[in-house]
């Protein structure tokens, strides 16, 4: 025990165990009995899993058990009977919970991985020595392994459960399934194999609120630069811009709520600073762009002769964009609750969807097809509201006010999902590839390390 300098969270809790003068799990006065075979039977599988069995003992635990059992044991430090059953011991169990955690939540943390990826300046510690800020990109509420998941599997192995347990742990999703076949077709090629192995994990990390829990939903993948709006057997699908290498997409779960026409767009603070305020006393400039500013303690509009460079870098002043034609956020905005101050919107720079690269935008999601997304969300296809909100859409004065229509309440809520797979599954059990584009895989490949 000592002596083992693993690292991952089931080798620190095994050692937590003995150290703690926790009791023999797999041997007693007769020996060792049957609830060894039937954890070396799941562990010999690891290996269609693509994962290495050096990595869960599989080896010492046969040649140790064979030892025993055969009474085949000397006197040598390393072969004497006390020796050769406490390795039995340790190793089963580091090799049972590395095991059971891995395959119930993941062998990797998408939390510590993802957000501690991409850093916000400024990003080292300066004069004042503040710490290192990070931009979140991973807020999926997904299962996390603690302290009772392994008081629980102690149990397991105590009652003789133990492989009802390691069955209850598998993952469970169609897709997992698929992955595992594809790897075990798949031999020469390193980098296909890296790339099942990174979706493989993902379907191990357990949603709070998975997809299947739901028949209608809207699912947005980063790598396959589309959306997909699903409905029971209906499916709607378009593309879309996304978040830049330097401001990425984040991923997410939630729930659309409302739909907001001829939004104002709230120019963040970021694109101010770089692009807007050396603009000031340009009238041109804002009066063509559709630009005010506006004090955000009063919420008044500030008159453009008193706008100076100063102001627009101030922090009490905001930029904001009138709604209506040519505003960045197009005519149609999706709300939902998120961390981010991000949203799926119109756009009008149209010219993005039929370009191969389509990572343009500060993190926000831009759609293909708005009106044809907001006509999904409604429970009820109103012929009448679906009139006002085309009109809506595309009127350039307010001369027939009965048919602007301002929001849209999404009712019920429609649950969102943005994700980022690199295999993705098809009709017909293909599987579509697409490339690591914020270079996610490279960082879970990475953190499997050990167990390859």
């Amino acid at each position: 025990m000592r002596a083992d300098k693993d690292a991952t969270t089931a080798d620190h809790r095994t050692r937590s165990y003995y150290m703690n003068e926790g009791k023999f799990l797999w041997i007693d006065r007769k020996g060792v009995d049957g609830r060894a075979d039937t954890l070396l039977h799941w562990l010999r599988g690891v290996g269609d899993m693509g994962f290495s069995t050096r990595r869960f003992c599989v080896g010492s635990l046969e040649q140790d058990l064979r030892s025993v059992r055969t009474l085949q044991l000397d006197s040598t430090q390393q072969g004497n009977v006390n020796a050769v059953l406490a390795r039995l011991e340790y190793r089963l169990t580091k090799a049972y919970f590395r095991y059971v955690a891995g395959q119930r939540f993941g062998f990797t943390n998408p939390s510590y991985l993802l957000n501690r990826l991409d850093t916000i300046e400024p990003s080292r510690y300066d004069s004042v020595k503040r710490p290192v800020r990070y931009r979140g990109l991973f807020d999926i509420p997904v299962d996390r392994v603690g302290r009772d998941f392994f008081l629980m599997a102690v149990r397991k192995v105590e009652v003789d459960s133990l492989g009802v347990f390691l069955s209850e742990v598998q993952p469970r999703s169609e897709f997992y399934r698929a992955l595992q076949k594809r790897l075990t077709e798949v031999r020469g090629d390193k980098n296909l194999r890296a790339k099942i192995l990174c979706n493989m994990e993902r379907c191990r990390w357990r949603e709070k609120d998975p997809m299947q829990n739901h028949s209608k939903y809207v699912v947005v993948n980063i790598p396959s630069m589309h959306l997909m709006a699903i409905d029971h057997h209906d499916t709607l699908s378009m593309r879309i811009g996304f978040g830049s290498l330097k401001t990425k997409t984040p991923l997410l779960t939630s729930r659309i709520k409302y739909m907001e026409v001829n939004p104002q767009w709230v120019i963040p603070r970021s694109i101010i600073d770089k692009d807007v305020a050396h603009h000031a006393g340009d009238w041109h400039y804002f009066h063509s762009r559709n630009y005010y500013v506006v004090d955000r303690k009063t919420g008044k509009p500030v008159d453009f002769s008193q706008v100076s460079f100063s102001m627009l870098r101030n922090h009490n002043y905001s930029v904001v964009q009138r709604g209506g034609k040519g505003n960045s956020l197009g005519r149609l905005i999706f709300r939902f609750d998120n961390n981010f101050s991000v949203f799926l919107h119109d756009t009008s720079s149209k010219g993005v969807f039929s370009r191969e690269d389509r990572s343009v935008s500060h993190g926000c999601v831009r759609v293909e097809k708005p009106y044809e997304l907001g006509v999904f969300l409604m429970h009820e296809k109103n012929q009448q509201l679906m009139d006002k909100l085309k009109y809506s859409m595309t009127a350039d004065s307010l001369a027939n006010r009965r048919m602007i229509v301002r929001n849209i309440k999404v009712d019920p809520q429609v649950p969102l999902y943005i994700t980022y797979l690199t295999l993705y599954p098809m009709a017909g059990g293909r599987m579509a590839e697409y490339a690591d584009i914020y270079g996610f895989d490279k960082v879970i490949y990475s953190a499997l390390q050990p167990y390859l």
